[in-house]
């Protein structure tokens, strides 16, 4: 019997022996005086033994079976690892058929140490601000970038409407203008032109960086979408608390039905996870009419949302892009040098070229390559040899053009054994300068280096000094680590390692 009990047992004991009234034990133990009247009865019948519930150690008739926790806790170790208690407990009764409460999984989930905990950061108080009254007069934007399938990162675009938390969401590598763009050109196609634009201070939104280029702010501008920026993450607060659903949900089901690809993500995403799950349970109602204006008929998504670049017309009606040139080849009645052409760049179609609302047929310009350095400099030293047919004299050539006589008479050899293409330099690894180092010491420097690879130059030729009586400098050293590509402590780290590896 625990404390609680005893004291139970003593006052109805002395109730009984007529030393306590029924109203004081009633006050005593918090009771009611028919409870005291019932304990003491039970007490006269059956002794101390009144105050044992009827149930104790009994299991309660609507338990749950052991066979049925133990399959739980292998599938939470084995598969469902990285779901939360709730997402756990719905996906148990979809996939497994298995029907048990959250509260129940938490105990199960306890008895094994495994329970994924949500962050705990010391809150900062911020004032609560109301949702958009209407849709269509908020859209907050933003990306994540996080491993949500495979093993490399991409990233989530994402655009939620703040009346509504209506989402429109998709997969790319990266958070790119042209994801932005294709992103906010969906919502546009679905829902309408909306009002407002809630992102951060990122440069492909206009922010401090790209302030007046931005593609994004260039293309709001067009449509008639003002811009705000957020002074903090908090400020657009709903997209991401959305990003944090997307993480602690998306991703398991994602690892779940095995999709390891973008075109099966944003599949997925679409089809099944925002129809299903967002829309249900995270979508709420507007109180007021949408504020989606249509799209005009006069208004072309592909006249805006693409990247667009200006490019200044010479005199003969040619521009450069991307390091190529091209020539204007529709017919023009005046003059349009010095002005300035507008590239619109898609990525499925290249480029077109636009002037005055107009798309303008262009075409690329060849122009000759230039020559190679090798060959500039065979070409070189044929207007040396060349020279000395002209002068007569090798002296006098090696005078004019200031090459020595020796490396005159070695050209000369190389063309008479091979011709022209004898002046090329060939690879010859055998063969050393005649100023550089002694191989033996080389090598020296490179074993030594590689068993200490964590010495720098200047430490290395103080330590061949000391140990081998190999004068060297730190320059020296670095010329060789330079020749043997392990300048650096990495790739003499891994040098290190391959040998080790190799022995």
């Amino acid at each position: 019997m625990d404390s609680k009990a005893q004291l139970t047992v003593d006052i109805i004991a002395k109730v009984v022996e007529g030393r306590i009234t029924i109203a004081n034990a009633a006050k005593l133990l918090s009771k009611s005086r028919r409870s005291i009247e019932r304990y003491v009865k039970r007490y006269q019948k059956v002794g101390i033994q009144f105050v044992v519930h009827g149930n104790s150690g009994k299991s309660p008739p609507n338990k749950t079976p052991a066979s049925i926790k133990k399959a739980v806790q292998s599938l939470i170790k084995d598969k469902y690892f990285d779901l939360n208690l709730l997402h756990l407990a719905e996906q148990l009764e979809v996939n497994e058929q298995i029907t048990v409460k959250r509260e129940t999984l938490r105990g199960w989930a306890h008895d094994i140490h495994h329970v994924k905990r949500a962050k705990r950061r010391r809150g900062i108080v911020r004032k609560r601000r109301e949702r958009m009254a209407a849709p269509g007069l908020m859209m907050q934007m933003d990306g994540s970038p996080h491993r949500w399938f495979g093993d490399k990162k991409h990233c989530l675009i994402a655009m939620i409407d703040d009346a509504t938390s209506e989402v429109h969401a998709e997969f790319f590598p990266s958070e790119t203008t042209a994801g932005c763009m294709k992103v906010m050109r969906d919502c546009i196609e679905t829902k309408g032109v909306f009002k407002t634009l809630y992102v951060d201070r990122a440069g492909i939104f206009g922010g401090p960086k790209r302030c007046n280029f931005s593609q994004m702010q260039r293309a709001c501008e067009e449509l008639g979408i003002e811009i705000i920026f957020a002074n903090s993450p908090q400020g657009k607060g709903r997209v991401e608390r959305a990003f944090d659903t997307f993480q602690d949900r998306l991703v398991p089901e994602l690892r779940l039905n095995n999709i390891k690809d973008i075109a099966s993500a944003n599949a997925y995403l679409k089809h099944v996870f925002i129809p299903q799950f967002w829309q249900s349970r995270i979508q709420v109602k507007s109180k007021q009419a949408p504020e989606f204006t249509p799209l005009s008929k006069h208004t072309n998504l592909d006249d805006i949302c693409v990247i667009k670049d200006h490019r200044k017309i010479r005199n003969d009606h040619t521009f450069s892009y991307g390091n190529k040139f091209y020539l204007i080849d529709s017919p023009l009645k005046h003059s349009i040098a010095n002005q300035k052409i507008e590239i619109r760049n898609t990525s499925k179609k290249g480029f077109t070229a636009h002037f005055a609302g107009r798309q303008l047929k262009v075409s690329e310009v060849n122009e000759p390559s230039k020559l190679e350095s090798e060959d500039l400099a065979v070409q070189k030293k044929l207007e040396v040899l060349a020279l000395i047919k002209k002068l007569g004299s090798i002296s006098a050539a090696s005078r004019q053009s200031g090459v020595s006589r020796d490396t005159i008479h070695r050209h000369l050899r190389l063309v008479k054994q091979g011709g022209p293409v004898a002046l090329k330099r060939q690879e010859t690894p055998d063969i050393r300068h005649k100023n550089c180092v002694d191989k033996a010491i080389e090598d020296a420097v490179v074993k030594f280096s590689v068993e200490h690879p964590h010495l720098g130059q200047q430490k290395v030729a103080i330590k061949l000094t000391e140990a081998l009586g190999i004068d060297i400098s730190a320059g020296g050293v670095r010329s060789m680590w330079l020749r043997n590509n392990m300048n650096t402590t990495a790739l003499r780290v891994e040098k290190s390692q391959a040998l080790q590896e190799s022995a």
